[in-house]
């Protein structure tokens, strides 16, 4: 029987030791999980709380459905039954720019159509066309992409808020290839984007014409999907589906080299001995258990930021808001000097979020380039969201409700360099073959990455144990 700890229960956690259960078992290995985590309960920052009858999310509201791995996991863990998916408003998204709310054109006409971006702005992005790629080398950061094939206010309107709304990050210091890799790839592939959508419409066209189905060339795409009862029923269906033992409210001091296997010390003393381990907590927190076991690892993710965040929860009786929130909400570029980096309608994109006849709407404040709204009072708090939704939406009244979350490492950062990073830090775990890495640190934070990161890390996991057999 071989002993496997997962450190952190968190989705990528979970996860992670869910796959290893499941791929040990195909191959026909004896594996035994033992998840570690230090709070006193499991899913990290996915937590769905109910308060008067509003379901307001702690961290992340769901997952886009046009990747496999997580709708993937629900079929496994038999809850797609649960499944919810986004309301049709969900497809209505808004830029507060210049005094105004925008909503993000989606096809072409309509981004002719739309006074989000200035004619001289929209003229610059025409250029595009022609503008060389870049010749590889270095880490170009997202602003200096965007002024170089976009023009400034296409970075301050279009790439800035969508980097905050993601990230919370600053695009000033985020690195291209890490943070958006398929656009990386699409400049170099293509020479440019609008050459690349070009391109990929007219296969698509080819393909369907030819009867074959072929993902959107317009982007990402996908519904929002989450759970009737919030996200949460996503990683409490997973710890429930487990087979080992999950052991909360523990936290791991050390991770140390033994003799035929590794020893991990808890805070309280304990010592656990197992012959592997996949660590799925934050990076910092990582750093701190392998001072001893791999010191190259533990400087290099040292060198990932986090960003903060505040999560600011109002709820409203729906018949004192006169603003119509048929949409999934807005993001506010940071030259618009406003406190919040957005404000989603909760209640619009997924039902049962708030009671009948109420409303509930959950702003952002902080990220990457307002990291000291964490040390904001309640008071300060609620006053600078009121005053954003007063400007932007003419919300006057007093909220009924009201929820706030902080978040002091919220989100990583992937900053210029982070691909480089990424490289000695493989190279440095090969000092440990014992030890795996996963979480949301490395190749992308939103669910459907971690899922897809914890399914690798259990393929290397039963790789190894594969390699002890031969």
């Amino acid at each position: 029987m071989t002993r496997i700890a997962i450190v952190g229960a968190g989705i990528s956690g979970l996860a992670t030791a869910y796959a290893i259960e499941q791929q040990a078992k195909r191959a026909e290995f004896e594996v035994e999980t033992l998840v570690i985590e230090k709070e006193s309960r499991t899913g990290g920052k996915i937590l769905s709380v109910k308060d008067n009858g509003y379901l307001c999310e702690w961290g992340p509201n769901g997952f886009l459905d046009n990747k496999p791995m997580t709708l993937d996991l629900c079929w496994q863990l038999q809850i797609e039954d649960q499944l919810l998916r986004s309301d049709d408003n969900a497809r209505k998204r808004f830029i507060y720019a210049d005094k105004i709310l925008h909503q993000m054109p989606e096809n072409g006409p309509a981004f002719l159509k739309s006074k989000l971006i200035s004619w001289p702005g929209k003229f610059r992005l025409a250029a595009e066309l022609v503008i060389p790629k870049r010749v590889p080398g270095g880490d170009e950061t997202l602003a200096e992409f965007g002024r170089r094939r976009l023009g400034e206010e296409a970075l301050n309107k279009l790439i800035s808020p969508m980097v905050s709304g993601i990230f919370a990050g600053n695009p000033e210091t985020m690195s291209l290839k890490s943070c958006f890799p398929r656009i990386y790839e699409l400049e170099q592939d293509y020479g440019g984007l609008i050459k690349a959508m070009l391109r990929l419409a007219k296969k698509k066209r080819a393909e369907v014409k030819a009867g074959k189905a072929v993902a959107s060339a317009a982007g990402p795409g996908g519904v929002l999907t989450s759970f009737q009862g919030g996200i949460q029923e996503l990683t409490d269906g997973v710890a429930a589906a487990l087979s080992g033992t999950v052991l909360t409210g523990h936290g791991v001091v050390r991770i140390q080299q033994k003799q035929g296997g590794i020893s991990l010390r808890l805070d309280d003393g304990q010592e656990h001995d197992v012959d592997m381990v996949v660590t799925a907590a934050p990076a910092y927190a990582v750093a701190e258990m392998l001072d001893e076991l791999n010191d190259k690892s533990s400087k290099i993710l040292r060198q990932i930021p986090y960003a903060t965040m505040n999560v600011v929860c109002f709820g409203y009786q729906k018949e004192r808001i006169a603003f119509d929130l048929n949409g999934f909400g807005y993001l506010i570029p940071k030259a618009e000097g406003c406190h919040t980096l957005g404000t989603l309608w909760d209640s619009s994109i997924f039902a049962n979020r708030a009671p009948e006849g109420k409303v509930l709407l959950r702003s952002m404040m902080g990220g990457a380039a307002n990291m000291t709204a964490i040390e904001f009072s309640e008071d300060e708090v609620k006053a600078r969201t009121m005053s954003d939704l007063k400007q932007i939406m003419g919300i006057n009244c007093e909220p009924e409700f009201i929820k706030i979350f902080r978040h002091r490492h919220a989100i990583p950062q992937y900053i210029s360099g982070h691909a480089q990073r990424l490289l000695e830090l493989e190279s440095s775990l090969q000092d440990s073959p014992d030890l795996i890495l996963t979480g949301n640190a490395f190749y992308g934070v939103g669910l459907n990455d971690c899922v897809n990161a914890a399914n690798k890390a259990a393929e290397k996991v039963v790789a190894r144990l594969q390699a002890r057999v031969n």
